[in-house]
């Protein structure tokens, strides 16, 4: 019994190599002047045994921002004008997405990784099913893809990483000003010949605070007040715009 005890555990795979990470800041405030701010990722690679032989570890980190449903549509000209045709529902997206890695993607990661852990941004996004009308369902989550990036609220960085002596690694991920308020999930992965050895995960807070958060609390909780008060900002700025031009012309 014992010699099959044995047994099972050298047959077993050693995870001798682990993440011990640290973000420079794990909160960020959204107030009406924000616009962005840097996470500093670093952190260290603890290991029971010496550096193994072959090939070198790679360091992949993510960032997510809260995942909803987004209305993709395409827009095609009919008689001489551009109007909504077709419409595919992404199930779940990240409203923000960052990926860096130590080296090109697809080179630390391969694809079976890839598809289990959901790292690349195409993997990040969920879309079950489209109108069975649409042959190029795939099209309108590259759209999104392509728009969001624009935005710099997709990011893909490769040899973005800096990992020293396969021990310690960092790196800066950018946050837009236009971030949505929520858990940010961040991972870390080391990778040795494209598979994950070991991951972590941790996760940034952003909320909303001083004037931004009342404001944003006014709107979902009394929005007829918050209406009001829209409209009563607009008019007095009307007023004060015709005012100025009045005295200017004088």
């Amino acid at each position: 019994m014992r010699w099959l005890v044995a047994l099972l555990f050298m047959t077993l795979p050693a995870f001798s190599e682990t993440v011990v990470l640290g973000l420079s800041q794990n909160k960020i405030a959204i107030t009406t002047s924000f616009d962005g701010s840097e996470i500093l990722v670093f952190g260290a690679v603890k290991r029971e045994t010496t550096i193994p032989d072959g090939p070198p570890l790679e360091v992949i980190v993510t960032v997510a921002g809260p995942s909803e449903p987004v209305s993709v549509r395409r827009k095609d000209r009919r008689f001489g004008i551009w109007v909504n045709t077709d419409a595919v529902e992404v199930d779940r997206a990240p409203s923000f997405y960052a990926v860096a890695a130590s080296g090109a993607l697809n080179e630390v990661l391969n694809e079976v990784e890839d598809l289990r852990y959901k790292i690349s941004i195409p993997h990040a996004i969920r879309s079950v099913g489209a109108p069975m009308s649409i042959i190029d369902a795939a099209s309108f989550t590259e759209a999104l893809i392509r728009i969001r990036s624009k935005e710099n609220l997709y990011q893909l960085m490769e040899n973005h990483i800096a990992v020293d002596d396969q021990t310690l690694f960092r790196g800066r991920i950018e946050l837009p000003a236009a971030l949505t308020e929520g858990d940010y999930e961040t991972r870390i992965f080391l990778t040795r010949n494209g598979k994950v050895i070991s991951s972590y995960e941790t996760s940034i807070d952003v909320r909303k605070v001083g004037l931004e958060r009342w404001l944003f609390s006014l709107s979902r909780e009394q929005p007829f007040l918050y209406g009001l008060m829209s409209l009563a900002i607009a008019i007095a700025a009307g007023w004060a715009a015709s005012a100025a031009f009045s005295l200017l012309r004088n």
